[in-house]
């Protein structure tokens, strides 16, 4: 179920469904982007044929014994012989989405010197602020901290030092990776029912269709459920309690990748702010807008997603300023989350950062996007060829457009880092 894993290994996908194999040139990706467009195309095929099946029987049954019956035999023959198109092969996935949410004040959370140790120090001096309709993702190694920061965060687990303090209008909601909020002893239409809210029983049962479970399984005792199931139930608990600020623990654990797109879509969409520990490193590309990174000796953070993380520590700048940034103009106190938790210096951050050498020729900014957007276009072009059934039955032709799609993406990379050079370096 690693997506970020596919994309970088992958020459070829097998889809396995219901029993049967649909096969893919290319990464997950490419994947992904392919059966949207053979779907479109199936849809449109397998309607267009429905219609005209329609149309021919309903003549049949008209003109059976009348004066257009010879007619009506002939058309009745055609459709015996007529080759079905078979009903697109099409992947359900819940459309989970969270409701509208009151608005927050601008500052949403703040921590200030917080630090946690147990028999070791966790983290010190950890000082970061979210601010409104952001979303955060926490990584790091396993037992560097994460799930105690979020805990303290909510005020679960008292901190060692600092404090924590939330903004005006600021409603928090907890996913649990543990899932503890869910009784197992309960129905699962009782089980997320929102504490402190009225939600009659149809109301539940709406939500939990929009994330996946109807039928008998909403009166299934929770204990009873897969982890796919329970990790969904715990999210439409999760979507019942109209929290504007959702701290989520590994939100993607036991999910499917169609679940996993599904919940992507609903949190880029939510209008409120978002926090979350993931492992899932396509899930952080996807939703996150600001990484705070978590590492043995110091807490870093980075505006940006996870791909963005791996540029800077590509070109070597992990300790600069370009990745220990909160953002511009950010004060020292507040900057204090990127120093070292073994002696919380702050001299490198106050000094000048070094001046960075240039990988690429010198290139205007304005010129590398029309290069970007071309090579883009090219690309969508390419799959839409490669997606077209009778260009994949002409080896030849197949074979020629997938080194094209393979050179233009290979482009299209050298060209993002050379527009991120130029963006940062022109000035």
């Amino acid at each position: 179920h690693d997506r970020y894993f596919l994309d970088r290994v992958t020459e070829h996908t097998f889809e396995l469904y219901h029993g049967t194999i649909d096969t893919y040139p290319g990464n997950f990706s490419a994947y992904w982007q392919l059966k949207s467009e053979r779907l479109e195309v199936q849809r449109r095929t397998y309607d267009k044929q429905q219609i005209e099946i329609a149309k021919n029987e309903d003549f049949i049954r008209r003109n059976a014994y009348g004066q257009k019956a010879t007619q009506a035999k002939d058309r009745e023959k055609k459709l015996a012989r007529i080759e079905r198109v078979t009903v697109p092969r099409e992947i359900a996935a819940p459309t989970m989405g969270f409701p509208p949410v009151k608005r927050s004040g601008d500052i949403v959370l703040r921590a200030e010197q917080l630090s946690k140790a147990f028999d070791r120090p966790l983290f010190s001096n950890l000082s970061f602020q979210i601010d409104r309709g952001e979303r955060w993702g926490i990584v790091g190694p396993n037992g560097t901290g994460k799930t105690t920061l979020l805990r303290c965060l909510l005020g679960l687990i008292e901190p060692s030092d600092g404090r924590v303090s939330f903004g005006a209008g600021v409603k928090p909601a907890y996913f649990d990776q543990l899932l503890s909020g869910l009784d197992d002893e309960e129905q699962v239409v009782d089980a997320i029912r929102p504490p402190g809210k009225e939600m009659n029983e149809p109301q539940r049962r709406d939500l939990l269709a929009r994330f996946g479970l109807t039928g008998d399984v909403v009166f299934q005792k929770i204990k009873s459920l897969s982890g796919g199931e329970r990790n969904r139930a715990a999210l439409a608990r999760l979507a019942g309690t109209d929290a504007n600020l959702l701290i989520l623990d590994e939100p993607t654990n036991h999910l499917d990748l169609w679940a996993r797109d599904s919940l992507e879509q609903s949190l880029r969409a939510f209008e409120g702010t978002v926090l979350f520990v993931s492992h899932d490193r396509y899930f952080l590309n996807q939703v996150a807008d600001h990484l705070l990174i978590v590492e043995p000796t110091r807490f870093r953070t980075l505006e940006g997603n996870y791909d963005n993380y791996l540029h800077f520590v590509k070109k070597g700048l992990a300790a600069d300023h370009n990745v220990n940034r909160i953002k511009a103009g950010t004060t020292d106190s507040t900057g204090a989350s990127i120093a070292s938790a073994e002696n919380g210096k702050n001299d490198e951050r106050r000094g000048t950062a070094p001046k960075l050498k240039r990988r690429f020729p010198y290139r205007k900014v304005a010129d590398l996007e029309v290069d970007i957007a071309k090579c883009e276009a090219r690309i969508t072009e390419l799959h839409d060829l490669l997606g077209d059934s009778a260009v994949l039955r002409n080896g030849d032709r197949a074979r020629e457009l997938k080194l094209e799609l393979t050179s233009q993406q290979e482009r299209l990379a050298q060209l993002y880092e050379h527009w991120e050079e130029a963006a940062e370096l022109n000035n």
